[in-house]
């Protein structure tokens, strides 16, 4: 869903951010991006039936790791990659809250590739796989895109993270 700002944005030709979308949560609420405005976040698409859905753990970790210090993630859940995400959104929240401990949010299934993506994978930039990450400055605009492989807990990552946490 498109808010209103992100239209009037649109037809102005000004700049965009992660702001200005809003989404629908993993539970069917509208969440707005503009409330994780300030903070450092994690971008990710997501897949419980693929090869790199091991990385929700380290994911979680990452979060618990930075949280306290204005970072988050944001899981996007898309069955747009070897039909690697087949359930409903009440499954695969059940499914990364039981095998992986996630509390980070999570998001409704979206596609996040192609004609039909979604407006803000469209934003974000073109995604290769399952478990591509953007890393959002405190500002909204993306930072980095990290591909599936970039481990979450590696000293890569957590120093990009770092470089991007709002300074105090």
């Amino acid at each position: 869903m498109l808010t209103l700002s992100l239209l009037a944005l649109t037809l102005s030709g000004a700049p965009l951010s992660v702001y200005d979308f809003s989404m629908k949560s993993i539970d069917g609420k509208d969440v707005s991006l503009s409330a994780y405005k300030g903070k450092a976040v994690m971008i990710v698409n997501t897949a419980s039936q693929c090869g790199y859905t091991p990385q929700y753990k380290g994911l979680e970790a990452l979060y618990q790791q930075y949280k306290d210090q204005g970072f988050t993630i944001l899981a996007f859940p898309s069955n747009d990659f070897g039909g690697q995400e087949p359930g409903s959104n009440e499954e695969i929240k059940k499914f990364c809250e039981l095998k992986f401990k996630t509390s980070f949010p999570m998001f409704a299934k979206i596609p996040v590739k192609g004609e039909g993506a979604h407006p803000l994978y469209k934003y974000l930039g073109e995604v290769a796989w399952n478990f591509n990450k953007f890393l959002i400055s405190t500002d909204g605009k993306v930072a980095a895109h990290l591909p599936s492989k970039a481990e979450p807990t590696s000293d890569e990552v957590k120093k990009q993270v770092e470089a991007l946490l709002p300074k105090k």
